[in-house]
């Protein structure tokens, strides 16, 4: 073979091998895990938004993802690389996660109680209805299977788990949030799906029947029938899946009866908007606040401890169960920081908080204590 023909040979291999990995590519981000920007009727709706901007949408006061300090010293692709590669020592648990796993068909409809299943994933029964909030079972908060495993412990839950779902509450797209096989699996038992704007694009693409989805704007009121009230709130966050940033809205949710108030605040970073919400409802029973999965680069949209039990006194929350830990390493901090940060900061403050294990009841009429299990192990 003389050198022209090895050339021509060579090249024609690396033009085969690029193709086969060009198609492969596509394939990957054709897959329905991904979704679709929204389209039709519903980007009109999306459009007549005063939150969305050209081509996205953007908090109530703008922030940046990542600090300007952080970006001036190194771009995305190279903190994803450090994040990947790292120094990992302390951000899993050293055991098993110690759980208690509630039978959810066996409890009484009429109970008013709740059960968090890690991470940020909140089975509600309010009013008579059952309310399912972020549900995540998969084994990775990614696309792809080696990226943000769930620790040992924290999957106790699977659909077959669930009674039948009166309300599936999404509250924004993120991977560690909106999770295709979970939801996919959960498809025969959910009645509706209430999310904010753009997010159900994704339920329509996956075969949801559009006239069972509730898709509102922030400061949006829903009857859901008898006795329940939803509120679609802002959050101080972003959205997207892939490449697009902001395509869809994100938010944090109060659900109101007669009886009870609850706040589930979704992600977000602190500012204004929990005063604002604690002015508007006076008063939370219960608030599941994130804690967790925090940095100072990207403080804006995700709060520290100090500022999730600041979050708790602007919004008049009584009880406070911390959500958006204890399952995926998604930072860089201890995995038991966020609960020993936030007990400390928690102290002289107005509210109690409550530390349930995975799977533990919460009930809503009844006191009931919980041990500080995360420093048991």
């Amino acid at each position: 073979m003389n050198r022209r023909n090895f050339l021509r040979n060579a090249f024609l291999g690396l033009a085969g091998l690029s193709a086969v990995a060009g198609g492969g590519a596509v394939y990957f981000v054709n897959r329905p895990e991904f979704g679709r920007l929204p389209q039709g009727t519903r980007l009109e709706k999306i459009l007549s938004s005063q939150h969305y901007f050209i081509d996205h949408f953007e908090c109530l006061t703008p922030v940046k993802v990542m600090s300007d300090e952080v970006q001036q010293k190194e771009n995305r692709i190279i903190a994803t690389a450090k994040w990947l590669l790292g120094d990992k020592s302390n951000l899993l648990p050293p055991k098993t996660l110690p759980s208690e796993k509630t039978n959810l068909k066996a409890l009484d409809p009429k109970k008013d109680c709740a059960v968090w299943m890690g991470h940020s994933t909140i089975y509600l029964q309010l009013a008579g209805q059952k309310i399912l909030v972020d549900p995540v079972f998969s084994p990775y908060a990614s696309p792809i299977f080696f990226i943000n495993r769930a620790f040992d412990g924290s999957n106790i839950y699977t659909a077959d788990d669930f009674p039948q779902i009166d309300i599936l509450a999404i509250t924004h797209d993120h991977w560690d949030h909106l999770d295709y096989p979970s939801i996919m699996a959960l498809k025969p038992k959910i009645k509706r799906v209430l999310c904010p704007l753009g997010v159900g694009e994704y339920f329509e693409q996956w075969g949801f029947d559009v006239a069972n989805i509730i898709e509102e704007d922030w400061f949006t009121s829903i009857n859901l029938g008898g006795e329940l009230q939803a509120n679609i709130l802002p959050s101080q966050h972003f959205s997207g899946r892939f490449l697009t940033q902001n395509p869809t809205e994100w938010c944090a949710f109060a659900f109101v009866t007669p009886n009870k108030k609850i706040f589930c605040s979704g992600d977000g970073g602190y500012s204004q908007h929990f005063k604002d919400i604690g002015k508007k409802f006076g008063s939370f029973d219960f608030a599941f606040m994130e804690n967790g999965q925090y940095n100072l680069a990207w403080h804006a949209i995700h709060c520290l401890p100090n500022e999730t039990a600041d979050a708790a006194v602007d919004i008049g929350a009584k009880k406070v169960v911390p959500i958006h830990a204890s399952k995926f390493p998604l930072a860089r901090h201890a995995w038991n920081e966020p609960y020993n940060d936030l007990i400390a900061a928690s102290v002289g403050k107005s509210y109690e908080l409550l530390t349930p294990k995975i799977g533990e009841l919460i009930p809503f009429d009844e006191e009931k204590n919980f041990t500080q299990w995360f420093n048991e192990l």
